[in-house]
């Protein structure tokens, strides 16, 4: 019981304390036992825990059970997603409808099928009647992934037939989800603006017209106006996000909530919970502050010198948050290469001319050449290690003028793609609920009575 005198955070600091007390392992335990921790195997690969159709993510090769490095490569239901963004620059278009409606069906879609799937797309961007007032006004939330989260939740309510797990039903949920989520995700950030920000929130009609990078830039900007390189560039930028794999943490997520037959709006809020973290899809915004400190920090962007001494500072936790890492860098699968961030690169040097941010790109280029240095000096490691596509992602969307507060949530919004394609995978052909082990270190006690204790 407390006491008179007790506080709350004191009485919590001594049940901290009393955990840590009676639970924790040996670090040796794991290796004793053979768990495979982050279900990763000695050598760094992924632990097979499925077949898919979806997406093959390359980045090594295996040499006589020796992890040989490669250049990255990232392909859609077998598609290189550099002939898709190649397709799309050179013919002028948008393709995040297109290559969703690859990832969910397994096939690129004709003309017609394509003008068909964007109509339905707009037609279904509204959300339910009601549901920005009582569902998104009426409780505010700081962060936008948590909102995104909570309104998938609810959006089960507002559906007639939400546990039916059929193809078809399924199919019906996920088309849904993806024309609206971007609408939840500018609708969550109007109001947040209005809630905690003390600015202004607008909110436009729906013009079904648009793609979707246009209709998320016209959401966003009061005069509801874009030029059409800037929506193609954020419709380049979600093709990228749009899918990576069924190991991915976000997506596994997704998988292990299907296997169990829970309904889609759960499956996707979880994979959204997911991609939330810092290890996952908040990477992106850890990018950014990394760089803002940096650039407060260093006097001469171009000083490679002075630049390499801030790095590895950040390594040595002398700077930074604390952690020792440099945000951007590292995969579980790219070595070389990650081709989303060689894209990324690419085009945001163009952006970059156009924004007079040229000085801003040199130092994130710089960064990209000294960082595996850097990485080798201190740590004395020689593992190949490449810029990923979180490194460059922030600086676009800071180039289009997207708030950090959507860095996260465009991530998501891109991902459900990918998500609902897994899930539609998983329930048809998974056929068992995923269920690991883990090994109980735990010995046998006899129970204590509570006079005794």
């Amino acid at each position: 019981m407390l006491n008179d005198s007790d506080t709350l955070n004191e009485h919590l600091k001594y049940l901290c304390d009393e955990y840590r007390r009676h639970n924790g392992f040996n670090a040796g335990d794991y290796q004793t036992y053979g768990v495979k921790r982050g279900l990763r195997n000695p050598d760094g690969t992924g632990v097979m825990a499925g077949l898919t159709n979806i997406c093959n993510v390359h980045g090594f090769m295996m040499d006589d059970g020796v992890k040989v490095p490669d250049e990255g490569k990232l392909t859609y239901r077998g598609i290189d997603v550099r002939d898709i963004i190649n397709a799309c620059i050179n013919e002028n278009r948008f393709g995040y409808e297109e290559v969703s409606w690859l990832l969910l069906f397994g096939s690129l879609p004709t003309e017609e099928q394509l003008a068909k799937f964007k109509d339905t797309l707009g037609r279904l961007r509204e959300l339910p009647d009601g549901f920005v007032e009582d569902m998104i006004m009426k409780s505010p939330s700081k962060d936008i992934m948590n909102k995104l989260g909570r309104s998938v939740l609810a959006l089960y309510s507002f559906d007639e037939n939400p546990d039916d797990t059929s193809l078809e039903n399924i199919m019906r949920q996920s088309i849904t989800l993806l024309a609206c989520l971007p609408t939840i995700m500018t609708s969550a950030y109007q109001v947040k603006r209005r809630a905690f920000d003390r600015e202004s929130m607008f909110f436009h009609p729906t013009d079904l017209r648009l793609s979707t990078s246009e209709s998320i830039l016209r959401a966003l900007r009061p005069d509801m106006s874009f030029t059409d390189t800037e929506a193609k560039l954020l419709d380049l930028c979600m093709i990228l996000h749009a899918e990576h794999g069924g190991g991915n943490n976000s997506t596994f997520a997704a998988r292990v909530l299907s296997s169990s037959g829970t309904d889609t709006y759960a499956t996707v809020s979880a994979a959204i919970g997911s991609l939330k973290g810092p290890r996952h899809g908040g990477a992106n915004l850890r990018v950014r502050k990394m760089m803002e400190e940096l650039k407060a920090d260093v006097k001469d962007w171009s000083d490679e010198k002075e630049v390499y001494d801030h790095l590895t500072a950040i390594v040595r936790k002398e700077k930074g948050d604390g952690s020792g890492l440099i945000y951007g860098f590292g995969h579980a699968i790219y070595t070389y290469s990650d081709p989303r961030a060689v894209i990324l690169k690419k085009t945001a040097e163009k952006l970059a001319e156009e924004k007079s941010m040229t000085k801003e790109y040199e130092l994130y280029k710089l960064v990209e050449k000294i960082t595996p240095s850097v990485l080798a000096e201190v740590k004395g490691s020689s593992k190949v290690i490449c810029a990923n596509v979180d490194f460059y992602s922030g600086f676009v969307y800071d180039m289009l003028g997207i708030p950090g507060d959507l860095f996260t949530p465009l991530f998501a919004i891109s991902r459900i793609a990918g998500w609902c394609a897994h899930r539609i995978e998983e329930v048809t052909y998974g056929g068992r609920i995923i269920r690991p082990a883990y090994r109980a270190m735990v010995s046998s006690k006899k129970y204590t009575p509570i006079s005794d204790r």
